[in-house]
């Protein structure tokens, strides 16, 4: 969703907003409609500020700011 770039499922980060607000789903068993995005930060962050995350989950969303300094999103190199 960030960069765009195409990966296996299990190398990209899956987040749910069931409630509408976004959270991280580790076990990537959460119902409902998922979002995924690669592990690096700056992915994070080009899909929060594009509303990718809303568009993709079809609701409002509320990204809480803690969330950027997820020890799962790390700075690694495509």
């Amino acid at each position: 969703m960030g960069c765009g770039r195409k990966a296996q499922q299990r190398e990209l980060v899956r987040f749910v907003a069931p409630d509408g607000l976004l959270r991280r789903d580790g076990a990537r068993r959460a119902p409902g409609r998922g979002a995924y995005t690669c592990a690096r930060p700056a992915c994070f962050e080009r899909a929060a500020a594009n509303r990718a995350f809303a568009r993709t989950l079809r609701r409002n969303v509320t990204i809480p700011k803690e969330l950027s300094t997820d020890p799962w999103l790390t700075v690694k190199d495509h």
